[in-house]
């Protein structure tokens, strides 16, 4: 038995490129252009889901900076880019309205450490076979949750009184918030939000250099100074965050503490953390791999991701993952190694001690036309029509996880689309699997030896064949055969095992009973062409001996011998 060594999972790819000696001024060079251009594209990121998560604009930038450092230097791809991510703003925002900052910290701190066990247990590698539909419908969801949060500030609709409107967590009472509120719209907000929106979505197209999020942020940001100046009021960062004016400095570290009560309570939540955090960095990582032709380690980005998570809170920050915008920037801008995404955190840490003032003017219109253009990315139209052209199991996946992620809640959308999508491949292999009778004659495809055989044999043998797993799904199958035979008294019961990849213990009883009433009806069963696998699920639950291994065969020939000699006696 090979001996394990956490080596074996964790090879993080920073080491690995130092470890080479292979790195050069040329690369450098590479990586810390990419990694500036990186840290421009993530700062306007940062701030907007940090405000849209429910925390401070520090928060966001503070995650990017701890988070994204420890990503890139500890995880598992050689360009992957982490940071906060629009899919988290929903999860968060959930924890901070019912168990306030302390209780995302804690959650944040426990989803780590569940994201480091699931890497040292090597889940990196099963993570990423997750259903297709489950994750494009959560990501739709989340798409649409995003969107339906930031209507408030895309309009500049405040409450009655005029004071920031105070609006619902859930979708249906948010909407209606909306509608019961229009009448309170800012035309210059709005106009502004409509520019932001532009910017984000055209601004590739006149130059892919700088992003049309900055652009944006810019833009919009002289016009709020100048609306002011005109005494035009728009909501600025600057009005509910005044100590951004004064400039910012890295938080002191504290380790939020936790006991069994704190922990009990955010289980969950912090497994949807978890989830949701090794789902998008394995799916961001892939990608890059696609695009780069390197590969990553998946177990070693996850205990990456995990550590990041687990240090973040305690500096301030929120949940973090790797983010595919970010990370395909990095390499289209000549990103080769980690060393990329610790620059763009070092880039964003000299913005975050020295420039934060100049954030306080950014308009909550303009991030809320950002995180829309964001929110329009997420939701992946091209392949929700794909999916819609797929088999109706798919289909019916997709819509529960995406109904479900908009209008209850991230965690029990997937894990009730995990049990649908296992019920429904359930159900599919059932179909595919047959049991049948092959009384005088077996399959075309046999030896003509092997049917020449079975036809002398005639009615003294009977021959089940089996086709497919044989595992619970195969229950009623299997008993509705065995009813239909109990009128029939062959001397010999052939159970053919040839197309059966493994055998389940509901399997195993079913056959134990299948043998138990031949044997009180005189019958001897054979079992033919058992592989090694099911041959060794046999043996261990103790059926091989029960049954006699001299009953038990590789191949319906030999099977076909045994019986014979057994009807001449």
């Amino acid at each position: 038995m090979k001996r394990y060594k956490i080596t074996d999972v964790f090879q993080p790819k920073s080491i690995e490129v130092f470890r080479k000696g292979k790195y050069t001024k040329q690369l450098f060079i590479k990586d810390m252009t990419a990694g500036i251009i990186v840290g421009i594209v993530a700062l306007p990121l940062a701030i907007a889901f940090g405000i849209a998560s429910g925390v401070s604009p520090q928060q966001g930038l503070i995650t990017a900076i701890v988070a994204g450092f420890i990503i890139s230097f500890l995880g598992g791809s050689n360009v992957q880019i982490g940071g906060p991510t629009g899919a988290f703003i929903v999860i968060v925002a959930g924890i901070i309205a019912d168990k306030g900052i302390l209780g995302l910290m804690i959650a944040t701190c426990i989803a780590g450490v569940i994201l480091i066990i699931m890497g040292l247990l090597r889940f990196g590698d099963i993570i990423k076979f997750m259903p297709y539909p489950i994750i494009v419908g959560f990501t739709s969801g989340i798409a649409v949750m995003i969107f339906s949060t930031q209507i408030k500030d895309f309009f500049g609709l405040t409450a009655i009184d005029g004071s920031r409107l105070s609006v619902p967590s859930e979708f249906i009472d948010k909407w209606i918030c909306y509608a019961q509120h229009i009448f309170t719209i800012n035309y210059w907000a709005t106009a502004v939000a409509v520019l932001s929106v532009v910017a984000g979505l055209f601004w590739h197209k006149v130059t892919k250099v700088v992003p049309g999020s900055l652009v944006a942020i810019i833009v919009c940001s002289v016009a709020a100074v100048v609306l002011e100046h005109y005494d035009i009021h728009i909501d600025t960062i600057g009005n509910v965050y005044p100590e951004l004016s004064g400039g910012s400095a890295l938080p002191r570290p504290a380790m939020p503490s936790i006991d069994m009560k704190a922990f009990r309570e955010l289980l969950t939540p912090a497994f949807t953390i978890a989830m949701l955090g090794a789902i998008e960095s394995l799916l961001s990582a892939m990608v890059a791999d696609g695009v780069t032709g390197k590969k990553h380690n998946s177990n070693t980005e996850l205990i990456g991701q995990g550590i990041a998570n687990v240090v973040s809170p305690i500096f301030g920050g929120i949940p973090a993952t790797g983010a595919i915008t970010r990370t395909m920037t990095n390499i289209n801008n000549g990103g080769k190694t980690p060393v990329a995404g610790m620059v763009h955190s070092i880039f964003l840490l000299l913005i975050y001690l020295f420039l934060m003032p100049l954030a306080s003017h950014i308009p909550f219109a303009c991030l809320a036309g950002i995180l829309i253009v964001i929110a329009y990315n997420m939701f992946q139209v091209k392949a929700v029509k794909a999916i819609l052209k797929t088999p109706k199991s798919d289909v019916i996946v997709f819509f529960v996880t995406f109904f479900l992620t908009v209008l209850f809640d991230l965690t029990i959308a997937i894990e009730i689309g995990i049990l649908i999508a296992c019920i429904l491949f359930i159900k599919r292999v059932m179909e595919t699997s047959n049991i049948r009778v092959l009384e005088n004659e077996l399959s075309r495809t046999e030896d003509p030896e092997s049917n020449a055989m079975i036809e002398k044999l005639s009615k003294d043998i009977e021959v089940y064949e089996i086709d497919g797993p044989f595992f619970f799904g195969l229950a009623n199958k299997f008993e509705n055969i065995s009813n239909e035979l109990k009128s029939k008294k062959p001397k010999v019961r052939i159970i053919r095992m040839r197309m059966v990849p493994f055998i389940d213990s509901t399997g195993l009883q079913n056959l134990m009973t299948l043998c138990d009433n031949s044997h009180r009806e005189g019958i001897q069963v054979i079992l033919s062409g058992v592989n090694k696998d099911v041959y060794s699920a046999l043996e261990h639950s103790g059926f091989a001996d029960r049954l006699g291994k001299e009953y038990i065969f590789d191949h319906i020939s030999k099977a076909l011998e045994k019986a014979k000699s057994i009807i001449k006696t």
